[in-house]
């Protein structure tokens, strides 16, 4: 059972980063789009418990320590779309357990084996792999991409460990999740208005869509992702899910007509491995 839970959340997360390149293309607002996605995460995340027994004040303050780090990850990692692939960005953004491991071994006193070591040279063998000796213009915007996609992944990373600390000393799980979405929410709003992007063009129907399915997606991958946990093994689940970097690869060479070349091709490979042996 837990299996089948954590490929629903591939599935879930595959899905949502092929729409997050999907409307990098669109002109609508990247801030606008981020307040939709956390509006639907909230609405359909409103009905699971929360423990009010816990400590609310460390719910309260990890939830905003680790919504900024969630909401700022994602913004980075749509704006990389809009200058890289998606298979490429998906990729190293489901790298985030780079840090993760190295973050663990400092903060919470983890230790790190041969295996896991392997594993970061890997993930650090892909991204290598991603740049491209290109100095075009085109070329620049992609290692500008690569490079946002890396922070984003970084960023992704800080926000598991910081809520695994929280969590730690009194945080309640399900309290986390919804307050990240009010940080998307209003997170979204101030970016907006920060960056002036365009409003009015957010309110297209199919702008405003392709946000909903977005959120319906995120709130899927936190849903799956807890259930999986709960019925199957966290060695097992957690490397079947983080594998959705390649169900959005091949969606948007379908789709979008992405091309595959052989340093992708060698980027991807090292991403599995790396995956694997992090997570296992």
């Amino acid at each position: 059972m837990g299996i089948v839970l954590a490929f629903c959340c591939l599935v879930c997360s595959a899905l949502n980063d092929f729409i997050f390149k999907v409307f990098s293309g669109k002109k609508g607002s990247v801030g606008i789009f981020v307040s939709i996605v956390g509006v639907i995460w909230l609405l359909a995340l409103c009905v699971i418990p929360v423990d009010l027994k816990t400590n609310l004040g460390a719910t309260v303050r990890w939830s905003l320590i680790g919504g900024f780090f969630s909401l700022t990850g994602n913004l980075l990692l749509i704006e990389a779309m809009k200058r890289q692939s998606a298979g490429v960005c998906s990729t190293v953004y489901r790298l985030n357990l780079v840090a993760v491991v190295i973050g663990a071994s400092f903060l919470l006193h983890e230790s790190l084996d041969l295996r896991q070591w392997t594993g970061v040279a890997l993930a650090a063998a892909a991204v290598c792999c991603f740049f491209s000796p290109d100095k075009s213009k085109a070329g620049r915007g992609a290692g500008l991409g690569l490079l946002m996609a890396v922070a984003a992944s970084f960023l992704r990373a800080c926000m598991g460990l910081s809520y695994k600390y929280g969590i730690m000393h009194g945080a309640d799980a399900n309290g986390l999740s919804i307050g990240t979405s009010f940080l998307w929410i209003f997170g979204g709003i101030l970016y907006c208005l920060i960056r002036r992007e365009p409003v009015k063009s957010s309110l297209d129907p199919r702008v405003f869509l392709t946000g909903v399915v977005s959120g319906l997606f995120v709130a899927g991958i936190v849903f799956f992702m807890a259930l999986s946990l709960k019925y199957g093994d966290a060695s097992v689940v957690l490397p079947i899910a983080q594998m959705s970097f390649i169900g959005t690869l091949v969606l948007s060479v379908i789709f979008l007509k992405e091309k595959l070349s052989v340093r992708k091709i060698a980027g991807m490979v090292c991403g599995v491995l790396a995956v694997l042996l992090l997570s296992l």
